[in-house]
């Protein structure tokens, strides 16, 4: 994975050592002791992720001067995402970092594994947020299945409801999740995105409900737990049919209680947070009582929200296309091209199985690797289609003798596509609609 990463700690060895674990896997990985060369720093280029400590001057433990840097680095125009660090991570401090700004925090010392998988979710979450102008929208497409996931958002978010969000991978179930959050009473308070899939079971309490120091041998100093640093705010529980039961057994009881005690406190705490989730796991399989405990599921499905796999808005694949390659070309410094018409009918077509996301790392290649005037099936890695035509049963005694409109649609679709031999583009002109039109009532016709 391609990243520039910086890592600003007042700790040289500190610094050294997330160094040498990063770079391998991102590529660019910066280090800066003295915050007086940040402005030098971000005049030569913004990096994507910064590991910020939030303590600088020996003896002092506020946080201020890490505040005070969050603060710049979120002022610069296409601001990095930041990921605050710190050996003395109280909930105060915590929650005040993530207010400010900061994606997520980290403390020290830190687990290689947990460390590397907040950057991740930072790049994920900094990809899917930055476009081309401040004005695209997350949640792009304009089909009738995306129009009612919108109308369905604007009309629970304003709602406490906790949401469940299901869908394929790939399908932007985080970008739901956080237009949830944007449009709700909350938006002021933080969203924090929680991978519940990748928590290991040992320390699943200490990550969500915190842990006191001396708790356990490498509790080392105090640590909120996301449902403390998330107060006031919406917490974003993703993949969380991939829990094991037990650990679904302390969430319930956090849920049902609203409040949590972090390992090795006396007394519980008051939680203040809104629930959203969300997971790939097909409903058959989510009620299974054997994968997920009906009595979790109904706590957190007040709401269900399903995301349409791009197989069934595939209108909105040539936006999606526009919008992913004007991003890559700005991003990469590469001409503006067009898709040609052979490639657009293939994309189009297309199952899609990774969805949205596959689609956009197809852009990314394209706009990397193309060298025509034009991107073609092999720049987005894809094999050239199999005649339309080879799958399309358009022979003339496939045609029925029913009479009503329904009939006498798909009759003329099919006569049309075997007077050009399957081919979409010239069909969807002679029948005077779009392509996506066609693919749309090709689908609802079973052709």
């Amino acid at each position: 994975m391609s990243a520039y990463i910086l890592i600003l700690d007042d700790d040289p060895d500190v610094a050294t050592a997330a160094q040498l674990l990063l770079r391998r896997r991102y590529g660019k990985v910066a280090t800066l002791c003295d915050p007086a060369g940040l402005p030098a720093l971000l005049a030569q280029g913004v990096p994507d992720v910064v590991l910020l400590d939030l303590n600088f001057t020996p003896g002092f433990i506020d946080g201020a001067e890490g505040l005070a840097l969050l603060d710049v680095l979120r002022a610069q125009s296409q601001p990095p995402s930041v990921i605050a660090m710190t050996a003395y991570a109280d909930v105060p401090l915590a929650v005040e970092a993530l207010k400010r700004g900061a994606g997520d925090f980290i403390t020290k010392p830190w687990d290689n594994a947990r460390l590397v998988a907040a950057i991740d979710q930072a790049l994920a979450r900094r990809a899917a947020s930055r476009g081309p102008s401040a004005s695209a929208p997350d949640l792009m497409g304009e089909s009738t299945a995306m129009r009612e996931l919108k109308a369905l958002i604007a009309s629970v978010a304003p709602t406490e409801a906790n949401v469940m969000v299901l869908g394929e991978n790939g399908v932007g179930k985080e970008l739901v999740a956080r237009a949830i959050h944007a449009m709700s009473r909350r938006s002021a308070g933080t969203l924090l995105a929680v991978d519940m899939g990748a928590l290991p079971e040992s320390t699943f309490e200490s990550e969500l409900f915190g842990h006191r120091k001396g708790s356990f041998t490498d509790a080392k100093a105090d640590r909120a737990g996301r449902f403390q640093a998330a107060r006031g705010g919406s917490l974003f529980l993703d993949e969380i049919g991939n829990m094991p039961l037990a650990a679904q057994a302390k969430l319930l009881t956090a849920l049902e209680r609203r409040e949590v005690t972090p390992i090795g406190a006396d007394k519980p705490e008051a939680i203040d947070v809104r629930i959203v989730s969300a997971t790939n796991l097909d409903e058959a399989r989510l009620f299974d009582p054997a994968v997920f405990r009906p009595d979790l599921l109904f706590r957190l499905n007040t709401i269900v929200i399903r995301v349409p796999p791009l197989r069934e808005r595939r209108e909105d694949i040539p936006l999606l296309l526009g919008h992913y390659l004007k991003q890559y070309e700005l991003q990469y410094q590469r001409p503006a091209r067009n898709v040609s018409a052979a490639a657009l009918d293939g994309l189009v077509a297309h199952e899609w199985p990774g969805n949205v996301r596959a689609l956009r790392h197809a852009c990314e290649r394209a706009v990397i690797l193309g060298q025509g005037a034009e991107y073609g099936l092999a720049d987005l890695g894809m094999a050239a289609a199999a005649p339309v035509a080879a799958s399309i049963p358009v022979a003339p005694d496939a045609i029925s003798n029913d009479m009503t409109l329904d009939a006498l649609e798909r009759d003329a679709i099919a006569a049309t596509l075997a007077q050009f031999n399957g081919n979409i583009s010239h069909a969807a002109k002679t029948l005077g609609i779009s392509r996506a039109a066609l693919y749309r009532k090709l689908g609802k016709h079973g052709i």
